[in-house]
């Protein structure tokens, strides 16, 4: 993102100042409103409405995500430990104050292992102006609200940053089950993840994305002793980010959960409200996209697709092949679009992996969307899973005769990819969880041409069993072995003119341990020619 853009955006410091002035009744009004008064009426009395709480449960894990028109809606989202009254958010332009106010809806669940509830609370703006600044206040009555701000997306086609990894898990602990500490060394908790799962959003935050990508395994809460907990800490520590530009999740293995619904997945579709079309409550959240500029982003659930069993149940085909036909249908409209540049592919199970340590590649996952891919021409997949860093080659098409399904290179290069010609695929799961496979990728010389191997998953064999084949993994490009935690960022040129090359600057950034500062691993270019230009090449 420029240095002019950056400037353009408000300031958080100064944000989160004038939310504290309102929020503890000293003179709010005036500073915030200034001039802009008269022109927004209702902005009086919604800030008066910003009081101190009086013992009700405070607003926590605040969070922002897209609805189904990212230039003019987002939501925003908070979770309670108690039914709360009057759930809302305030919000409008430093200019015009919080004019306006949206009623949130609530949704609960009551987690299957601790009978714990859980009060989800989402509050859909709409009628929002593109490529505008926002600040908001969520409160329910009798709670000290709590605030952020956010950007829209531009509309048509604009140069805008996002992020992306997976596999974060929360940095902090809980308890093991009726246990207490009995000394220093910390053996009476259960750790969830790892410092870096709290390093890597500050390091977000330092990009400043318009939004991120979660690419699933979000806080491993389904293999923790206090599910909620686990989820509250998580977002209590995404909240950092998160309520300043949508963090977008995918569902991953760790997402299920138990207990939690037929699926599984009551938690993580009751913390989320995403811009799902499914009318099927079951299948709600678990698969959506949305348009960015001239990008289109389509976030899938693989435990459906995929053969690895890694969650709680074993969910493979469960929506009957809704999933896929969605997607066909996705892809072939976005690929038809003139509007349309870019098709991003956000998921959690991966296609590629020679990470011998790590689950390795599915095969299901390949012969289900691999044709789809090289058809409508995916530019972009970003996974998780692996905890690790590597990406592939640009593919297109499978190596002839590969039992494996083995994805074939269409172009040798890893600084410039022309994407019009195949599709580049990055595992992404260094978000901070413990449990690093980086150390474990192949070295050999498997087919006595310089190729690695890989081991691809064949058969579902039971949880965390696999019956697994070696293939020569013609597809790596480029593999980190020595950093496990880091996170990539996507800056979108769109062009200057119709037909013109639009590219994506893709930085990826080490989360450094045990500091936690930010290094450059590598940076290369995706780039392809704009649709509106004439007949499209894939």
């Amino acid at each position: 993102m420029s240095e002019e853009r950056k400037q353009t955006r408000i300031s958080r410091r100064n944000a989160l100042g004038v939310f504290g002035a309102a929020a503890s009744g000293v003179a709010a009004g005036p500073m915030l409103l200034g001039a802009g008064v008269a022109e927004a009426s209702p902005a009086s009395s919604a800030v008066r409405s910003l009081r101190n709480g009086s013992g009700s449960t405070p607003v926590q894990g605040l969070h922002l995500q897209f609805g189904g028109d990212p230039r003019s809606q987002m939501v925003v989202s908070w979770i309670t430990d108690e039914k709360v009254k009057n759930p809302r958010v305030v919000y409008g332009t430093l200019n015009r104050g919080f004019g306006s106010t949206a009623s949130a809806v609530t949704k609960s669940y009551t987690d299957g292992q601790s009978g714990k509830t859980v009060w989800a609370h989402h509050a859909l703006l709409s009628k929002l102006k593109p490529d505008t600044d926002y600040l908001y206040a969520a409160q329910h009555d009798g709670a000290t609200p709590d605030a952020g701000t956010f950007h829209t997306a531009p509309s048509g086609r604009a140069p805008f940053t996002f992020t992306s990894f997976g596999d974060q898990g929360s940095p902090t602990v809980t308890w093991k089950n009726g246990s207490n500490p009995v000394d220093a060394s910390g053996r009476d908790f259960e750790p969830n993840a790892t410092p870096a799962a709290g390093d890597i959003v500050t390091g977000v935050e330092k990009v400043g994305p318009l939004f991120h990508l979660l690419n699933g395994d979000l806080c491993y809460a389904n293999s923790g002793p206090d599910r909620v907990r686990t989820w509250n800490h998580y977002l209590t520590n995404n909240s950092r980010s998160a309520r300043f530009r949508p963090w977008m999740p995918c569902a991953g293995n760790h997402e299920i959960e138990a207990g939690n619904g037929v699926l599984g997945f009551d938690a993580f579709q009751t913390y989320f409200e995403l811009p799902s079309t499914e009318t099927d409550p079951e299948l709600d959240n678990l698969w959506y996209a949305f348009t960015v500029g001239a990008v289109r982003v389509i976030a899938l659930q693989n435990d459906e697709i995929a053969l690895q069993e890694g969650g709680d149940i074993y969910n493979r085909g469960y929506s009957g092949g809704r999933q896929l036909a969605w997607l066909e249908k996705e892809l072939k409209a976005a690929r038809a679009s003139k509007d349309i540049d870019w098709i991003v592919v956000c998921m959690h199970q991966v296609m590629i992996s020679s990470a011998t340590a790590a689950n390795g590649p599915d095969l299901a996952l390949r012969a289900a969307y691999g044709p789809l891919f090289d058809k409508y021409g995916v530019d972009l997949v970003v996974c998780g899973h692996e905890h690790d860093y590597e990406r592939s080659l640009a593919v297109r098409g499978v190596v002839p005769g590969s039992a494996t399904l083995t994805p074939n290179p269409s172009q040798s290069a890893t600084d410039v990819v022309e994407s019009e010609f195949g599709t580049t695929h990055m595992v992404l799961g260094g978000g901070g969880v413990s449990g690093v496979t980086n150390t474990s990728f192949t070295m050999d010389d498997y087919d006595g041409h310089g190729h690695h191997s890989a081991y691809v998953q064949m058969e579902h064999v039971g949880k965390y069993n696999s019956v697994k084949e070696q293939e020569a993994a013609v597809w790596i490009g480029v593999r980190d072995d020595m950093h496990p935690y880091g996170f990539a960022e996507f800056a979108v040129d769109p062009g200057r003119h119709p037909g013109d090359m639009t590219r994506i600057y893709v930085t990826y950034y080490n989360v450094i341990t045990p500091t936690g500062e930010l290094k450059v691993f590598e940076q290369f270019t995706l780039q392809r020619r704009r649709s509106d230009g004439g007949k499209h090449q894939h």
